[in-house]
């Protein structure tokens, strides 16, 4: 009885695809190899929008398939990230603040807002430059419609 249930208690997640991220670390080398653009995701895990913004756009199969195949996505947890990041020929470091604290790089991307508003999203074309930026929430219709503005090329995959 127990195993039934855990089974279907289980049984939603094995339905939705998961957004699979790019970290800062590969990718100067990846976008050497193939130029795409950039999307950075950034949030923390005591972000409640956060959360359920992820969960609404995990569910969108083709949405998921079009991040990881068309662009580089790269989530970026602004509060918890301890490792230097080199980004754009500059070195970022996380900022400790006793027993908290928050990355340079988090800082940058908001504008150097001193707290960033989460989720935060930063769209870059293939050359990383800026082309949008989102605060809060941004459901998957959203970043579908954001998507096909910042693609390269005619996007026809997503269709919200």
């Amino acid at each position: 009885m127990k195993t039934a249930l855990i089974i279907l208690l289980m049984v939603p997640y094995w339905f939705f695809s998961q957004i699979q991220a790019t970290a800062f670390s590969d990718l100067e080398r990846l976008r050497k190899e193939q130029p795409k653009p950039v999307i950075i995701h950034l949030y923390t895990d005591w972000c409640t929008v956060c959360k359920m913004e992820l969960f609404e756009l995990n569910k969108d199969g083709g949405l998921v398939k079009a991040l990881g195949k068309d662009f580089y996505f790269i989530a970026f947890e602004a509060e918890k990230t301890k490792e230097t990041i080199r980004f754009q020929g500059k070195e970022f470091r996380y900022i400790a603040n006793g027993k908290s604290g928050i990355h340079e790089l988090a800082l940058a991307l908001s504008g150097n807002k001193s707290q960033p508003v989460y989720p935060l999203w930063v769209f870059l074309d293939k050359d990383l430059n800026l082309l949008d930026y989102h605060e809060g929430f941004l459901s998957a219709i959203g970043l579908s419609q954001k998507l096909k503005d910042i693609s390269a090329e005619p996007y026809r995959g997503i269709n919200p």
